[in-house]
Parts: C-alpha cells; structure tokens; sequence
C-alpha cells in the first residue's frame, strides 16, 4: 500500500484502508474480526460514526465520520491499529505461533524498535479518501461490498452474506453483526462542531 499524504483536516468523512504487515492474513488467523469491532465501538464512544465497512483475512475498509476533536484523525487511526496490534499479538502466542512471531518481530525498522515496537502487524500507512458527496460515499461501499466476492478471496457468492461486511444493511435494510449508520443521515450531521 502506498505511504499516502497526512490527513489535514479535523473531521470529516473519509473511506480508511488498513493492511496487514505483508498481507498476511492476521485477522483470519487469530478470528480478530472482533477485535476491529471493538475499535468501532471506541470511535463511536468518542462520538465518531461508521457508516459502511468490510473486514476482511487481511484488511479492513472503512467509511468514518469523524466529530472534531482534539486529536488529528492519523493519530485517531494509528492509536487504533496500535491496540489491535496487541491483541492480535496475545492471540498469535496463545495460538503457539512462534515463528510467525519471530517474523513480525524480525520485521520492525530499527527507529520503531527504539519506540518500543515489538512485532510489524500492520503495513505502516493507511489508505484514505475524503468523502463529500452520496454519490462518492456509495461508489465507495460498493467496492467494499464487493470485495469478499472477487479475486483470490471468493469467500461469498453475494454480498450480502459475508457476515463481516455492512452489505446486508445498504442490501435489505438489515442491520449485520455491526450496526451502521445510513451514509445520507451521516452527510446531515455536523461533524465540525467541535466535541466537548
């Protein structure tokens, strides 16, 4: 994934790409879908909005509404990729995966190892896109949707029933194990006004 620019801005709604280190399925391997679903609930508790996503072996998409706050929204990002770091981490050693550990470990840059860093679970940027029109929003959660459906992947037929996407909701009308907020109520939020 290429290293893309800082997000400048203070909220807003972007479309967020993560990545495991290498494309490693580290998500799949230690059933970590929950632990993403666990950084969803903190965004909202910190009055942020998820509006459409897809966790996938290796990846998660994402569409977030970002209240303004006094954190940048990198540091909100990378904040979250740093504690789901950890857990997927303790749950590769309860798996026993040593040599995988020993990879993730081998694997951190010689600056972040001074940091503190211990293992490389996640490539080091993000991918992001503002989002500003129903239109954009709606291209953008199509292409996630789609995602488990293609490629290497194929781990539905129809979108709707891979279980860890927001598919079912923008499809039927039915909320899947996360819930979601509709894209057209996001845009009529103001997310400039600044949390308390």
């Amino acid at each position: 994934m290429p290293v893309k620019r800082t997000i400048p801005y203070k909220y807003g709604i972007y479309s967020i790409t993560f990545t495991c280190y290498n494309w490693l399925p580290l998500i799949e391997m230690t059933n970590g879908y929950d632990i993403v679903y666990n950084w969803f609930d903190y965004l909202k508790q910190q009055g942020h909005y998820i509006t459409g996503y897809v966790i996938m072996p290796n990846h998660v998409h994402v569409i977030i509404g970002f209240r303004q706050t006094k954190q940048d929204i990198n540091t909100i990002i990378g904040n979250g990729k740093r504690f789901m770091a950890y857990e997927i981490i303790n749950r590769l050693k309860a798996k026993g995966e040593n040599e995988l550990l020993q990879k993730l470990e081998q694997n951190v840059e010689a600056s972040r190892k001074a940091n503190n860093k211990k293992h490389e679970v996640w490539e080091l940027s993000f991918d992001w896109k503002q989002c500003e029109t129903l239109d954009f929003i709606i291209q953008k959660l199509n292409y996630f949707h789609r995602n488990p459906c293609k490629g290497k992947w194929e781990l539905c037929v129809n979108a709707v029933d891979y279980v860890h996407s927001s598919a079912r909701y923008y499809t039927m009308g039915q909320q899947g194990i996360y819930e979601v907020i509709n894209c057209a109520d996001l845009l009529e939020i103001d997310l400039g006004k600044e949390q308390a």
